[in-house]
């Protein structure tokens, strides 16, 4: 089997990539537009759990914030200091109410005969969400917790297909953080209650009253500490060495997230990046054709280049060949770095984790191993 110390290195690249992009930027982004009332339950959350301080009472940081971020945002509008709550929003909640028990459904198989370019999104992070599980219980037994892996990786799938069964687009998912979660005194008992609050929530219909009486930006730092524990734990949990491979991981969703953005701009503009032009887009400094590739399979391809880009540092050049190897399969049917699947959909990318594999085989040979200069241990150097 592979050596166990690179995959996690990988792994955790890739969900940083995902919570520095699709978890924190938007939050961050919404946050910056109410700053005064951002900040204020921003530093309640920090001071509560990355500082440990205790609050008074013992009361949650999150609870907290979002209570004072409420108080503040309605007594802003009273004195008509802000317009961020609306009072009407509140009354017209009210018709939310009611029960909204899921059933059964075969619509879903409607959809089957256009799954097709969804399977490029869809078998990548099914690959990954599988990784990540193994990954996550691995992390909690490191924090004290051990966990069945084969019971949940099982409660995992069966969520999954009695959700999509149910009308559920949202796929259950082992959660990262145990750690830090843990560490501010987080318990199973706050996940089984999490669980039954969302609950009643949507089978109320109380929704709609929530987002109306609480305003949005009180909650999104709880999100924005979500972003950054897993990006931090990316770099804290593997060898300092490697960092480069961890930010290695991380940049295929960010190509996948800005992507996803000029595509919103140029929708909401009425036109696409191809009726553009990819030149004329290159000419102002807008590289989209790279930027799809890379970012294509983003979750995936996160995972192969975290995986060679460490067993490069830590000269396992036979393992960084297999890896590279993947990556050229997975290329080739557009799997990763392409924008759908297909035969030889992205040759070229192909072509190049080809080359990457030869020239690491070459380097993999005793001979030339025993003439490279010893490896400079970074956590001892560092340490000095």
């Amino acid at each position: 089997m592979a050596p166990a110390a690179m995959l996690p290195t990988a792994m955790l690249g890739a969900l940083a990539g995902i919570s520095i992009t699709f978890i924190s930027m938007r939050p961050a982004f919404q946050g910056w537009e109410e700053p005064w009332l951002f900040f204020m339950s921003f530093a309640i959350v920090l001071i509560n759990w990355t500082a440990n301080v205790r609050l008074p009472g013992g009361l949650p940081g999150g609870l907290v914030a979002v209570v004072i971020g409420t108080m503040l945002a309605w007594l802003a509008k009273a004195f008509h200091l802000d317009e961020l709550m609306q009072p009407a929003d509140v009354v017209s909640s009210f018709s939310q109410f009611g029960l909204h028990l899921p059933y059964p459904s075969g619509d879903f198989m409607k959809a089957v005969g256009g799954i097709g370019p969804l399977l490029v999104t869809a078998v990548p992070l099914g690959i990954y969400n599988f990784t990540e599980g193994m990954n996550n219980v691995e992390s909690a037994a490191a924090a004290g917790d051990d966990y069945n892996l084969r019971q949940i990786l099982l409660a995992d799938g069966i969520g999954a297909i009695v959700g999509a069964l149910l009308g559920s687009p949202f796929p259950p998912a082992v959660y990262i953080g145990h750690p830090g979660w843990k560490a501010v005194g987080g318990r199973i008992g706050y996940s089984m209650a999490t669980g039954v609050v969302i609950g009643l929530v949507c089978f109320l219909g109380l929704t709609a009253l929530l987002l109306a009486v609480i305003p949005l930006v009180a909650i999104l730092p709880i999100l924005l500490y979500i972003g950054l524990v897993i990006g931090a734990q990316a770099f804290q949990a593997v060898p300092l060495r490697h960092a480069p491979a961890v930010i290695l991981a991380i940049l295929p969703n960010i190509a996948g997230w800005a992507q996803t953005q000029i595509d919103n701009a140029l929708g909401a503009a009425g036109t696409t990046a191809e009726a553009i032009g990819y030149d004329k887009l290159a000419m102002n400094g807008v590289i989209y054709h790279g930027m799809a590739l890379l970012g294509g399979g983003a979750v995936l391809a996160g995972l192969i280049l975290g995986a060679i880009a460490a067993f490069i540092i830590d000269r396992k050049f036979g393992w960084e060949a297999v890896y590279a190897g993947a990556g050229a399969v997975f290329s080739f049917f557009g799997f990763i770095h392409g924008t759908s699947l297909g035969w030889g959909n992205s040759a070229p990318v192909a072509l190049g984790y080809v080359m990457i594999a030869g020239i690491c085989l070459v380097f993999s040979r005793k001979g030339v191993l025993a003439k490279l200069p010893p490896m400079v241990d970074v956590e001892h150097a560092m340490a000095e």
